[in-house]
């Protein structure tokens, strides 16, 4: 099955062009010869870039020598009033600083605690979604996604459910956050010293403004009951009470402000991302979601997740297709030499997990779902040197492993409680602005498992 890809724009157009189609959507304002090159250059009046396909370069970059090509702030430029000086955009000593606290807290052995967490959020989906449909319906899946993450991200930080008044109020203003753009900022195009405006959307700065304000609430809540010896062991209270091995300091309330504001924009809105398309993918390859379906027919235990080898492929494979964050930005601190070609200073350096995953040369049918191809011997050179949804190296997604546990969990909860079936005439159109999502949304018709094999199996088209 070759699922939805956005067209590609022409090879050559103009600065003004471009910044229109960037504004518009990232993955289409780029060149289609981007999924067969090695490295592209693009040269603007103020910086140039260059695209690194080659996994020797991603390799190099990520993992070898990452402390050469720090994180740009070309992106985080348009999220800075949202995630202040969070894990997310920090370089150097202070990224030190942070992972040495965080990192802890997403061990394996202490992930297995937010399990229970997860499965009473995948449940409390089901029975909305259930609910929801009757014998059956048309659903939106990125709102059921987006709304069942969150409760996720809620449930497994702070022990509280998304129905919580706080929860609430912050699940709203994230869809109000999104709806804003904010990583369309002037900063992202041209190099402005730090004393320049920024010139952020006025709704931009006024959702993070509110969203900091409810996690202040929350944070300083946490610290009370942290005083009192009354806290959960969660997430929250984890990181707020590791000390840093090195400095022997934890994070202020201020400095968890800003982390928990990327654990929620990372944890809730790539998580959403991922668990939509994979719903969508197996609703448009039936034989794919039945084999989800009966794997989890068993599934009585969170702990059982390592046990979903299938759902495990299936969202691989749609992490591969539909990477959430699609594009990395890094800088060079010197010259360098990349492919026989003299790189400056200060570049501007594009790490493209959407371009890498589907590169022609990397991958057998890259734009094919193919979840089969995770247990195919052939497919090792290209799993271990082209595929990176959570990055690479030392700035490896911290959460990673909690999103390859949550993922397939969710998937495998819904599918064998639902049967969805894809809408003649409403293929979803794949854009990216914070994350990878649909242009105008994933709608699926859902019906009861069991009342769909009552029925005879899958609805016809039409």
């Amino acid at each position: 099955m070759i699922p939805p890809k956005p067209k590609s724009r022409p090879d050559r157009v103009s600065l003004w062009r471009y910044m229109r189609l960037f504004r518009r959507d990232i993955l289409s304002a780029q060149p289609e010869r981007l999924f067969s090159a090695w490295m592209a250059e693009f040269r603007t009046p103020f910086f140039r870039s260059y695209l690194a396909n080659d996994p020797a370069l991603v390799k190099a970059i990520l993992r070898d020598r990452p402390r050469d090509f720090p994180k740009s702030d070309r992106i985080g430029e348009g999220l800075r009033p949202l995630l202040g000086q969070s894990v997310f955009l920090t370089n150097g000593p202070a990224w030190d600083h942070q992972r040495r606290i965080i990192d802890p807290a997403f061990e394996r052995g202490r992930l297995a605690q937010s399990l229970p967490a997860m499965w009473e959020a995948g449940q409390a989906m089901v029975n909305r979604l259930l609910a929801q449909i009757g014998e059956g319906q048309q659903i939106e899946v990125e709102e059921i996604a987006s709304h069942a993450a969150a409760d996720v991200i809620f449930r497994t930080l702070f022990s509280i459910p998304i129905e919580d008044s706080i929860a609430a109020q912050v699940f709203h203003e994230f869809r109000a956050y999104q709806r804003s753009q904010p990583i369309l900022n002037l900063a992202a195009f041209v190099p402005l010293p730090r004393w320049f405006p920024r010139f952020h959307r006025a709704e931009t700065k006024r959702a993070a403004q509110r969203i900091r304000a409810l996690i202040t609430q929350l944070v300083d809540q946490r610290q009370t009951e942290i005083t009192n010896g009354t806290a959960p062991d969660d997430l929250a209270t984890r990181i707020m009470t590791t000390p840093d091995p090195e400095t022997g300091t934890c994070f202020s309330a201020a400095e968890m402000v800003d982390q928990v504001a990327i654990f929620f924009l990372a944890g809730h809105e790539t998580s959403a991302s991922a668990l939509a398309w994979a719903l969508y993918l197996c609703a448009a390859s039936p034989d794919w979601q039945t084999r989800v379906a009966q794997e989890a027919a068993a599934l009585t235990d969170p702990r059982e997740v390592r046990r979903l080898g299938t759902s495990r492929d299936v969202f691989r494979e749609t992490l591969r297709l539909y990477p959430p964050v699609p594009m990395m930005v890094r800088e060079t601190t010197q010259p360098e030499t990349f492919r026989k070609r003299a790189i400056p200073k200060a570049a501007q350096l594009v790490l493209s997990p959407w371009h890498l995953h589907r590169h022609t040369r990397l991958w057998d049918d890259p734009d094919c779902f193919d979840p089969a191809r995770w247990q195919r011997p052939e497919s090792r050179d290209s799993i271990r040197d082209a595929y990176m949804p959570f990055s690479a190296g030392p700035r490896v997604c911290p959460g990673a492993g909690f999103a390859m546990a949550e993922g397939p969990l969710l998937l495998s909860l819904v599918l064998r409680a639902v049967e969805l079936t894809p809408i003649p005439g409403q293929t979803p159109h794949p854009v990216a602005h914070l994350t990878v999502r649909a242009r105008d949304g994933i709608r699926l018709h859902a019906r009861p498992r069991r009342f769909a094999e009552r029925c005879g199996g899958s609805l016809p088209e039409g």
